[in-house]
């Protein structure tokens, strides 16, 4: 019988390739929209940077709220594959307001709600590999893994494609794409992914994890947020630093972040191949630790050459915590896939929240510089938080 296992293990699995088609194809719907957000609400909506602003925020406060809704009821109930393609179907809605309204308001209230049920199908998604993976005996750590840098490949080709069909063809031609995407993943996820419907709990039950894994829970929240934040802050200030500043070229930020994006992959792989023997939490504190060796690195690099090399502590830093990060949360919230893969996921919109509110204030009091020192004090906070953590 276990021969017999493990030859199964190694033979093609369609199941797995299916899986991994729909990670990348989540992430290009969410790389088709994001990258050229900000420029469609300033020029085809028309209206004021501080409403941009407004809706970024709005943005992240209602798919907070959802995707918090949607984790708790998936592990409690139904079947996860269904909530995902609904998503799907529910984000390609979006997609067809945003190519044909140009009113703000229908966009952040409506168009918002829609797009957050779409972006929820990433996280449903991995949290329906994990439990495949549990069910069926495969390794989830690196299978995670494998997926996760498929979502990263997705943001390398992903916003080129974006700009190339927004600004040669039209922001219309654009999210009709993103659209079509959506509607293609929620086909292949219909068709293929499994279906693993919950089984009843008894009435009045509570998923709950012990009261130790709660504690580091919030303190890994309270890590990934942070980590997250500092992310942001540097993709809002970057562009800018760059060509006012250091008076570089534009065309030096898309280097620094295709070649962030593209070392992000092996990366996740590596740290998959590493987490069963070094453990997640060794494995974030690297991460950390490259972060802060990242933005001290930034106070002082200002030459071409050396900011694109820096760009190796960048992929650490992000690979690790973007492909680890959910998996320790996972490990901390047994029995709610859904819950911790959202609550994860929230990090990073909590993180843009507070990232947009102290990049603009610093950089508007002080100058675009100034915002690598709050980088690094955030980062040097989740250093603190990290090193609280048990190991899980």
């Amino acid at each position: 019988m276990r021969i017999s296992t493990a030859v199964t293990r190694r033979l093609p699995d369609f199941t797995s390739l299916a899986f991994i088609v729909v990670a990348f194809l989540t992430g290009i719907a969410g790389a088709l929209q994001t990258p050229t957000l900000s420029l469609f609400l300033s020029t085809e909506v028309q209206v004021r940077p501080s409403m941009v602003g407004l809706f970024f925020t709005g943005s992240a406060v209602i798919g907070i709220l959802v995707s918090q809704f949607l984790a708790r009821r998936s592990d409690r109930k139904g079947d996860r594959k269904s909530l995902i393609f609904l998503c799907c179907m529910l984000g390609a809605l979006a997609c067809a307001l945003f190519a044909w309204n140009r009113n703000y308001y229908l966009l952040l209230f409506v168009g918002v709600l829609l797009s957050s049920f779409g972006s929820t199908a990433n996280p449903q998604m991995f949290a329906l590999a994990r439990e495949h993976a549990e069910h069926t005996g495969r390794e989830a750590v690196m299978f995670s893994s494998i997926l996760r840098a498929q979502v990263s490949l997705a943001w390398v080709i992903g916003p080129p494609i974006a700009f190339a069909l927004a600004l040669g063809f039209g922001f219309q031609v654009m999210y009709l794409a993103a659209a079509a995407t959506f509607i293609l993943c929620g086909a292949l996820v219909w068709k293929t992914l499994p279906s693993m419907p919950k089984t009843p709990s008894a009435k009045g039950a509570k998923l709950e994890a012990p009261r130790q894994n709660r504690r580091d829970a919030l303190l890994l929240f309270a890590a990934c947020t942070l980590m997250w934040t500092a992310n942001g802050m540097y993709l809002i200030n970057m562009p800018l630093y760059m060509v006012q500043e250091l008076r570089l070229p534009e065309k030096l930020t898309g280097i620094l972040m295709g070649t962030a994006a593209g070392l992000e992959i092996p990366t996740m792989l590596l740290a998959g191949m590493a987490a069963k023997r070094f453990g997640k939490r060794f494995l974030m504190r690297c991460a950390v630790i490259a972060g802060v060796l990242f933005y001290a690195g930034l106070l002082f690099i200002t030459g071409t050459w050396q900011l694109i090399a820096l760009q190796l502590l960048n992929a650490l830093f992000i690979g690790v915590l973007a492909g680890i990060g959910m998996l320790y949360f996972q490990d901390l919230m047994p029995g709610q896939a859904g819950a911790a893969t959202t609550l994860f996921t929230n990090t990073t919109r909590v993180g843009w929240i507070i990232a947009g509110s102290i990049a603009g204030f610093v950089a508007e009091i002080w100058n675009y510089h100034a915002v690598f020192y709050s980088a690094l004090a955030m980062v040097i906070g989740a250093v603190l938080c990290l090193w609280r953590l048990k190991n899980a």
